[in-house]
Order: C-alpha cells, then structure tokens, then sequence
C-alpha cells in the first residue's frame, strides 16, 4: 500500500480594514510620486513664476486678460485641442470648475473660431476659449503636451499639471493657489 502525502498549503489569512488602508495608502503615494516626477520632467520646456502675458479675444467676443483675472481669485488656464483623446476626458471636468472658477482655455490648433465654436456646442461646453490656431500662445507658454493645466494667481503661476487631472484635483490646486 502506497502512501498518499498531502501538503498543507499556507494559511492565507484575511486582509483586515488596516491592511487594506495600508495598501491604499501605499499605491496612493506611488501614484503621487510618479504623477509628480512625470509632470516634473514633462514641464522642462514650460514656463514658471511670473505668467506670460495672455490678452486675447475669446472665440465668443469677450476680451480675456489673465493677469487682470487673477487678482481678484485663481485662474486654471487650460490647454487643449479637439483633437486630443485626453482632452475628451478632461474637458468635461474643467467645464464643471468652470462653473464654480474662473476659468481661461486655449484651443491649440484646432481649426478656425466657427470650427471652435461648433466644437464647443456639440459637447455643451461654456468655458472661455481663446483660439490659438497656429500655437503662437502654447509656444509661449513653452506647452509641449495637451492637456496641460496652470493655475495663476496674482499673475504667478502656482500650479502646473499634464495630462489626466480629476476635478478634485483641479479643485485643490485652485484652493490652494
């Protein structure tokens, strides 16, 4: 007769709420560290401390002027284009700061005022947009990616981000511009 041996597997234990936490916690910095470091590295070609001039017309009429803007409260200036697949995701979400900020964005290449407009209309968005069909003020601003957020304040930029950002995270950098 032959002998059957049974291993015995390792007593998994549960994760309990700290163990949990603790990993969230963990993946959370992770995120943070490397958000950071990708926007650091991204932003070697964008401008810091005082805010490059942006007197512009809106693609609606109204003068826009950043600077006079930020005196009064934080302004997120955004850069975008229709193009832009991460644009689609972030757009809706600057639409809704925008109802509770000020809010200034700039439509890089991406076509003509009317073609803007349409753009604008079909997604329902009612942010201000200045046009910047040939890039002059994303090169000024030295964007080399789309999306990218600033927030300015009395005329000094802040805050700078690239790519994917949530409204909350919008949120807290204009809180605490």
């Amino acid at each position: 007769m032959s002998e059957i041996t049974q291993q015995k597997k390792p007593n998994k234990k549960r994760k309990g709420w700290s163990g949990w936490l603790k990993e969230i916690a963990i993946f959370c910095v992770i995120a943070l560290v490397v958000g950071w470091g990708a926007d650091i590295w991204r932003s070697q070609t964008s401008v810091s401390g005082k805010a490059p001039t942006l007197i512009s017309q809106s693609v609606t009429g109204d003068e826009i002027n950043l600077f006079t803007m930020s005196q009064e409260k934080p302004v997120l200036l955004y850069f975008w284009a229709t193009w832009c697949a991460v644009c689609n995701s972030v757009s809706p979400s600057v639409n809704f700061v925008s109802e509770h900020y000020q809010v200034v964005t700039v439509a890089l290449t991406s076509g003509e005022d009317k073609r803007v407009k349409q753009y604008l209309k079909s997604k329902d968005y009612n942010f201000n947009v200045v046009n910047d069909p040939k890039g002059d003020i994303t090169r000024a601003w030295g964007v080399s990616v789309t999306p990218t957020i600033f927030v300015i304040d009395k005329g000094e930029i802040t805050s700078f981000t690239t790519g994917f950002t949530s409204p909350m995270g919008m949120w807290f950098r204009l809180i605490f511009a």
